[in-house]
């Protein structure tokens, strides 16, 4: 194949570039900000892909992000690819503190009384994990199902975490959405001068070509 890697990567490179990407996540933004900039679509069928993007991204919708970005942004009738590339805001180095900040919204919101730090959020998220694990493999042997963890895992995370994303994740993702329409509009004009420019000068070329055929054949 023609964009085949010679040396394939390892899980563990994988993984190292899950965290932290090889030019980082300046690098990975720019490159992000350059594929939007030049997705061949209107601006604000763009901007409403942005918009489904980084609204999924406030939610708990882990490995479904780009499913769910998807489904909002056809709903919407937005750029299904700027909903794929604007799930980049639910990176590793953002993560955190939106699923912080959504779950304490969630318990203000729902009245829950909860000591809530971000050690407790990810040993809720790793003791449910553990156990749903766990009761999986109750199923091919003789060992019992619980569901302690997981209930509270539910009732104290993940349900404050989908409510108490809204909010926030509105705000963003209409952040997002009235900046991208400006920032693409000025890129198709820039883009259209210069290709214009470009045919002119084309046109130039072409009619002094022919005027210098002219003149020899005289």
């Amino acid at each position: 194949m023609v964009f085949k890697r010679r040396t394939p990567r390892t899980w563990r490179q994988l993984a190292q570039e899950a965290v932290w990407p090889r030019g980082g996540w300046s690098r990975a933004a720019q490159y992000v900000k350059h594929r939007l900039t030049r997705l061949p679509d209107e601006p604000h069928r763009i901007a409403r892909g942005v918009f489904a993007g980084v609204f999924i991204s406030f939610t708990p919708l882990f490995g479904f992000h780009f499913v769910g970005a998807a489904l909002l942004a056809w709903i919407l009738r937005g750029n299904i690819l700027a909903a794929l590339l604007a799930t980049f805001v639910g990176n590793p180095v953002t993560m955190p503190l939106i699923a912080f900040g959504s779950v304490e919204i969630g318990h203000w919101m729902l009245g829950i009384d909860a000591p809530l730090t971000m050690v407790n959020i990810f040993k809720a998220f790793s003791d449910a994990g553990t156990e749903l694990w766990a009761n999986f493999l109750a199923i091919f042997t003789e060992d019992v199902a619980h569901w302690r963890n997981l209930a509270r895992f539910f009732e104290t995370i993940y349900l404050p975490y989908l409510v108490g994303g809204i909010l926030p994740g509105l705000v963003t993702g209409f952040g997002f959405y009235y900046l991208t329409i400006p920032v693409i509009r000025a890129y198709q004009k820039l883009r259209s001068m210069k290709a214009e420019a470009r045919r002119a000068r084309l046109r130039r070329r072409g009619l002094s070509e022919a005027d210098d055929g002219e003149a020899g054949s005289q």
